[in-house]
């Protein structure tokens, strides 16, 4: 595995343990479909949330919340719309939330979770 690749694969797994502790049930992780991968799915209560989940190491590129684009946000939503045509779940809503992990050189994971975004 890349060094990227574990990364990001340890982004998810605090951002999972994240969405759990808020009292969240898991639905997906790393679901994919010919169209792209979605990195969470979730259910908040009776919504459901598409998460895209954006780690660094550093902010001497920006924030990991800053490289979620609108584009990727729209493909985010696409790929919502995928996920449900795909699974029986009739939620009574739908989100995007983006969750931004830092990864600082010593101490704890920083966490950012912003809801709604799309």
């Amino acid at each position: 595995m890349r060094a990227t690749d574990a990364v990001g694969r340890h982004g998810e797994d605090v951002a999972a343990a994240h969405v759990v502790a808020r009292g969240w049930r898991v639905l997906d992780r790393n679901w994919r479909c010919r169209e792209g991968e979605i990195d969470l799915v979730g259910m908040d209560g009776d919504e459901l949330v598409v998460v895209e989940v954006k780690t660094r190491r550093s902010t001497a590129y920006g924030s990991p919340a800053e490289a979620v684009t609108h584009r990727k946000l729209a493909r985010v939503r696409r790929l919502a719309a995928a996920w449900l045509a795909a699974h029986d779940v009739r939620p009574r809503s739908v989100r995007v939330d983006v969750i931004a992990v830092l990864l600082p050189a010593a101490g704890a994971a920083q966490v950012e979770h912003l809801e709604g975004v799309w």
